[in-house]
C-alpha cells in the first residue's frame, strides 16, 4: 500500500472527527511510518460540520458575539472555507440544546436570531455561499429569529411587531420583509438536513421533538397550533409553501423559515459535505479508505459518514474499513454498502468512561492492529 485515507465522523463526548483521523493515522504510522496518509475528517451535517469544512478546505474559524437561544450575549464559532467565498455555520453553536440548563429548556421562549446573527457575520465577511448546520436545536419558532435577525419583522393583527418565539406562531398575522437585509437575495443558502418530517402533524416539528427540548404535552399541541397559522402566513405573504415540504419541520422548523425566508435548499448534510470538500478527487489514488464514528447501527446506513464515504468510496473499488467504539444492532447490512469489514476498538468488557477517557488511544491501537493484518497480505 502507498496511500491511506481516514475519514471519519466524530466519536461523541471523546474525539471530535479531526481528532479521531489523526488517532488513526498515529496508528498507521507506527506500522508503515513511509506511507502517505491523508485525514479528511467528515460530518453527516450535524455536529462537527463546521469543523470538517473548515479543516478539509484549510479555511479559517472565526468569531463572534451572538444571543444564545435565551437572548444572553454569548461567543459563539463561524466558519469561512478555504475558498474564501463560503461560509458555514452550526445553528447549535448559538441556537442549541446543550447551550442551556435543563430548567431553561422552554421551545415556547427559544430563538434562533443567534444564527441569524452568524449569517449576518458571514455576509459582512463576503460570503456569496453560505452552509447552514440545522442540528441540535433549543428552538421551535420557525427560523422567525433568524428573519428577524436579519431585518424581518413577524406582526399580529394590530401590526405590532412580535419577538418571533414558539408561544407567539398563533399571533401572527403578517410578515414583512422590506427590511430584510439586501444581501440575502444575493446569497446561495443551503443547509444539512437529515430529517425528512414536515413542519406540522404528528410528524412535524412540534409532535416529534419539542418534547425533548423541554415542551410538555399542552405545549406541544400550542407550538402545533402555532406552526399551522404561520406556513399560512408565509404562504400569504411570502408565497412560499412550507408545511408538507420534507425537512421543513427540522430544527423547530427552521428548515421551514430557510426556504422561506432565505430562499436555501435543504439536501442531506453527507452528501453535501463530501461534494463540498471535493472527497471522490481527495481518494482517487488511496489503496484503502478508513473511517468511522462512535456507534455503528441500524441507524448508521441512514446518511451517517460511514455509509456515506463507503458508498463514495465504492465506486473506485477502494475497501473501505470502518471503525467504532461501540457496535450495536443492525449493522449486518453495513457491507452491502461498501464497507468491507468493521471492528469496534473496545479493548475488552469495559466502562463508558473508559472508552471516554481513552478512545484516542484505543483507537489508534486498533487502526495499528488493522494495518498489520493487511499487510500480512503484501508480506
Amino acid at each position: 500500500m502507498k496511500q491511506i485515507v481516514c475519514a471519519s465522523d466524530y466519536f461523541k463526548g471523546s474525539l471530535t472527527a479531526n481528532e479521531a483521523c489523526e488517532a488513526m493515522k498515529q496508528g498507521i504510522l507506527k506500522v508503515t511510518p513511509d506511507l502517505e496518509v491523508k485525514t479528511i475528517p467528515i460530518s453527516d451535517g450535524g455536529e462537527g460540520l463546521l469543523e470538517s469544512l473548515v479543516v478539509s478546505t484549510n479555511g479559517t474559524i472565526e468569531t463572534t458575539k451572538v444571543q444564545d437561544p435565551l437572548g444572553r450575549t454569548i461567543t459563539a464559532e463561524y466558519g469561512i472555507l478555504g475558498d474564501g467565498i463560503t461560509g458555514v455555520v452550526e445553528m447549535a453553536r448559538a441556537s442549541g440544546l446543550l447551550l442551556l440548563d435543563l430548567k431553561e429548556r422552554d421551545p415556547a421562549i427559544t430563538s434562533t436570531y443567534g444564527t441569524g446573527q452568524l449569517i449576518s457575520k458571514l455576509l459582512d465577511k463576503g460570503c456569496k455561499k453560505i452552509i447552514i448546520g440545522i442540528g441540535g436545536s433549543a428552538t421551535n419558532d420557525g427560523g422567525l429569529g433568524l428573519f428577524r435577525a436579519l431585518g424581518g419583522k413577524d406582526l399580529d393583527k394590530n401590526n405590532n411587531e412580535l419577538d418571533g418565539v414558539g408561544k407567539e406562531l398563533r399571533e401572527i398575522s403578517s410578515l414583512d420583509n422590506q427590511k430584510l437585509d439586501e444581501r440575502v437575495t444575493k446569497t446561495k443558502f443551503i443547509a444539512a438536513c437529515d430529517v425528512d418530517n414536515p413542519l406540522i402533524g404528528k410528524k412535524g416539528a412540534a409532535y416529534v421533538f419539542a418534547s425533548q427540548k423541554g415542551a410538555n404535552d399542552e405545549l406541544v399541541q400550542i407550538l402545533d397550533k402555532g406552526l399551522k397559522n404561520y406556513a399560512e402566513i408565509v404562504k400569504k405573504d411570502l408565497g412560499v409553501t412550507v408545511e408538507y415540504q420534507a425537512g421543513s419541520g427540522a430544527a423547530g422548523g427552521l428548515g421551514a423559515g430557510i426556504l422561506a425566508f432565505l430562499g436555501g435548499d435543504l439536501v442531506p448534510g453527507i452528501d453535501l459535505v463530501l461534494d463540498t470538500i471535493n472527497f471522490e478527487k481527495r481518494i482517487n489514488n488511496a489503496d484503502l479508505v478508513l473511517t468511522g464514528e462512535g456507534k455503528l447501527d441500524k441507524q448508521t446506513s441512514y446518511g451517517k459518514v460511514p455509509v456515506g464515504v463507503a458508498k463514495r468510496t465504492k465506486a473506485f473499488q477502494i475497501p473501505v474499513i470502518a471503525l467504532c467504539g461501540e457496535v450495536g444492532d443492525g449493522t449486518e447490512n453495513l457491507h452491502k454498502y461498501g464497507i468491507n469489514a468493521y471492528f469496534s476498538i473496545a479493548d475488552g468488557p469495559t466502562s463508558p468512561n473508559y472508552m471516554l477517557e481513552n478512545a484516542s488511544e484505543l483507537l489508534s491501537k486498533t487502526t495499528e492492529q488493522v494495518i498489520r493484518m493487511l499487510n500480512l497480505n503484501h508480506a
